[in-house]
């Protein structure tokens, strides 16, 4: 599989601390490289916008893919989703986060770390690296209207 060879970002703040560490773990098992960014522990609170801007700015300029863990995934979502050529999807199970990728080409993965246990998680983030962006005509024209309208709006 092509993309146990594309290094993949990982960052959380405190509330996703626990999962990431999880998230670590399955990607060793299955064979992918990752860079952690952060947080390195649940002790102290940390501010998600910083960690989700600073995969995000990796994983544009990389043309990579990162996955985000938070209390709900939702805050670092909007703020990865700031960052100029950054799809992030929240995702909730196995068949969001397919969908995000084969229809939407989301190149970053927020997952709540409150809100979805580490078995799922992992579940969820094993659907979203294994599905490629659909070669399907209709799902590229509007993932490249997004881009169009990213281009117009963010100058």
């Amino acid at each position: 599989m092509y993309m146990q060879q594309t290094k993949i970002f990982l960052g959380a703040d405190h509330a996703g601390f626990r999962l990431k560490e999880e998230i670590k773990k399955y990607l060793d098992n299955i064979g992918y490289k990752y860079e952690d960014l952060g947080a390195y522990t649940d002790k102290t609170p940390c501010d998600y916008p910083e960690t989700a801007l600073n995969l995000a700015k990796k994983v544009a300029k990389s043309n990579g893919k990162g996955i985000l863990m938070c209390g709900t995934g939702t805050g670092e979502a909007i703020v990865a989703n700031k960052v100029k050529g950054i799809k992030a999807a929240n995702c909730f199970n196995e068949y969001t986060a397919k969908m995000s990728r084969e229809h939407n080409n989301s190149n970053v993965l927020c997952i709540g770390a409150r809100v979805i246990d580490a078995g799922n998680a992992k579940k969820i983030a094993k659907a979203w690296l294994e599905t490629e962006f659909s070669k399907e005509p209709r799902h590229r024209r509007r993932v490249k209207q997004i881009e169009n309208i990213e281009k117009t709006l963010c100058k």
